[in-house]
């Protein structure tokens, strides 16, 4: 599979210390470690390190509190990442199941609706919509909706207009109107947290394109804006 499914499936982003495993900053939470692995290296043996680690950190808090629902979640994203990086289709399932678990759960979490939505949408835009859903389950219209849905459900966060924008526009290059849209409600909204402020630069680097037209390059850049764009 091609990096770009991979850009699909955060499900946050944060300024954090580029944590390693026996690093003095290795207390570092899950939803850490996996943003170091998506967005602060180029190699990718470093970033499955990452990520794994970010995978053990969820699992030691799940240990001692099974409802943790940011462990439940951020295990969930490691799992896909993990699955991406070593095209394991077993992680790409299991990811696909978690996260519509946490959507069941708690249909009003707009993150859980954020990953679910890049889980179906990346599959499309990678296999195609007949392949994905064969191989994989995932489906366009579930992904869509799922999209629309963290959108509204965040209402006045920058980080998920920006990411239904980028998503949106890699899906289908043609849709320039409404990419355009979302990202110009991101990088309007009060971006509170590194997170949103994070994801409000990536818009705001989107936007030219978008207002010249240009859906095919806005599609471009929208893969090296998302996480393990640069990727090598």
């Amino acid at each position: 599979m091609k990096r770009s499914y991979l850009s699909y499936l955060a499900t946050g982003f944060a300024v954090v210390a580029m944590a390693t495993p026996g690093s003095p900053a290795a207390a570092a939470t899950p939803r850490d470690f996996l943003i170091s692995a998506a967005f602060a290296t180029h190699d990718k043996a470093v970033a499955l390190a990452r990520i794994n680690a970010g995978l053990r950190a969820a699992d030691l808090l799940l240990a001692r509190n099974p409802g943790d629902r940011e462990a439940r979640l951020q295990r969930a994203v490691a799992i896909s990442y993990r699955g991406k990086l070593t095209r394991n289709r077993a992680d790409l399932v299991a990811a696909h199941q978690a996260f519509e678990g946490l959507v069941a759960a708690q249909p009003g979490d707009a993150e859980a609706q954020m990953a679910l939505a890049g889980w179906n949408l990346g599959a499309v835009v990678e296999l195609g919509p007949f392949m994905a859903r064969a191989a994989l389950g995932a489906r366009k219209a579930t992904g869509l909706q799922a999209l629309d849905r963290s959108v509204a459900l965040a209402a006045g966060r920058p980080l998920f207009p920006a990411f239904a924008s980028l998503a949106r526009i890699q899906l289908d290059p043609d849709d320039v109107v409404r990419s355009r849209q979302l990202a110009e409600a991101a990088v309007q909204a009060t971006a509170a947290s590194p997170l949103d402020r994070i994801m409000q630069r990536q818009a705001a680097a989107l936007i030219p394109l978008l207002r010249q037209g240009n859906g095919k390059a806005a599609a471009r850049a929208a893969t090296r804006l998302l996480p393990f764009g640069e990727l090598g």
